[in-house]
């Protein structure tokens, strides 16, 4: 009787499978501290990095742990950094950086934010759905035939 119930549960697999399966739809990938990975990651809605990753990947939200390191080319909505990042990040929604963490190569966010103790370094870009100032006043221009320049001038 005690093997059929333990047979049973197992066969079932309803109980204890399901603890550890993410919900239906969701693609998650975590790099475990003490493993070092390289290569290619696809198709991820959520990444965790608390080992060593030197990737390329593209992902709804990434999570580089206090113990990750992670160096490579990442297209990302949001990012929280714990650790250490060194490479190519645009971020289209929310970049953090957290009280240790530390971020360093080319790095593109449309918001961000900066616990006190996170470190950024090295090309910092923000990018916007705005249209830049230059535009707006080239057509500005447009408009009234003269430039900035020309009224200032004129003016003196």
């Amino acid at each position: 009787m005690f093997d059929k119930k333990k047979d049973n549960s197992v066969s079932g697999g309803t109980n204890s499978s399901d603890v550890f399966r993410p919900a239906k739809g969701t693609a998650k990938v975590v790099i475990g501290n003490g493993v070092s990975m390289t290569g290619e990651i696809k198709k991820a809605d959520e990444v965790q990095i608390d080992g060593e990753a030197d990737v390329t990947m593209k992902t709804d939200n990434l999570v580089i742990g206090a113990t990750g390191e992670c160096k490579g080319t990442i297209e990302t909505h949001n990012a929280d950094i714990w650790g250490l990042f060194d490479g190519d990040i645009k971020a289209s929604g929310t970049l953090t950086i957290q009280e240790q963490g530390k971020a360093t190569g080319s790095i593109e966010y449309q918001n961000m934010q900066i616990k006190l103790g996170g470190q950024l370094s090295g090309e910092i870009k923000k990018s916007d759905k705005i249209q830049p100032i230059k535009k707006e006043t080239k057509q500005e221009e447009d408009k009234t035939g003269i430039s900035m320049q020309e009224a200032i001038k004129k003016g003196e």
